[in-house]
């Protein structure tokens, strides 16, 4: 088996993180360019990516989230947040870090600047919220299979009360919401789930050639 598939066996939503250890800085910081990296649609990333080191804040979040002990015991929390509305400020924002980036002038990128706007401007609230989470969650998947790379665990988290973290990391006022949520560490021993046979659709079942 090669190391892309290998990594992808080994990774499992871990249960119970081992509190003792903790992600190096260097390795941290990997995993954040890996995400930075990530793609999304137009390349607008609509989301902001909270790394939750307070430990108070981590255990008023923990009854929220159904009581899950990864929430405290794992070695650092991230959340992904997602725009829940935006306007013309999220695609001008881009088209200048473009113009700064590659060195371009702003006029020329105003035809592309104004495809992306005829797209997404006039999407109603609820598919722009829609769209936003689903960004998130490619840049989720980039996190955790970075994660998987390096032998570090991960349990993507979907039980807790996204109101609730809304209120307790001040998200709504700054247009965002919890989207999804992201522990980081490594596996206690006494997580029996590491032992568990995954579980996955055959290739019949999953793939269809047309």
């Amino acid at each position: 088996m090669n190391n892309t598939l290998e990594n992808r066996t080994w990774r499992y939503a871990t249960k119970k993180f081992d509190a003792t250890k903790k992600v190096s800085s260097e390795d941290f910081e990997t995993l954040l360019e890996a995400t930075r990296l990530s793609a999304s649609s137009y390349g607008l990333q609509p989301y902001q990516i909270l790394i939750i080191e307070n430990k108070d804040i981590r255990e008023k979040l923990k009854p929220v989230s159904w009581g899950q002990s990864q929430i405290t015991d794992a070695s650092h929390l991230i959340v992904l947040a997602s725009l829940t509305n935006f306007g013309s400020e999220l695609v001008d924002s881009y088209v200048s870090n473009v113009s700064t980036t590659r060195n371009i002038p702003e006029e020329s990128l105003k035809e592309y600047s104004d495809f992306m706007k005829s797209n997404l401007l006039d999407l109603p609230r609820e598919a722009k919220e829609n769209w936003t989470a689903k960004q998130a969650y490619i840049a989720l998947g980039n996190l955790m299979q970075a994660a998987a790379e390096l032998k570090i665990d991960t349990c993507p988290m979907e039980g807790f009360e996204a109101d609730k973290y809304d209120e307790i990391l001040g998200l709504t006022e700054k247009g965002l919401t919890a989207t999804v949520v992201l522990p980081i560490g490594y596996r206690s021993e006494e997580d029996q789930t590491q032992h568990y046979a995954k579980v996955r659709k055959s290739k019949k079942e999953l793939f269809t050639h047309i």
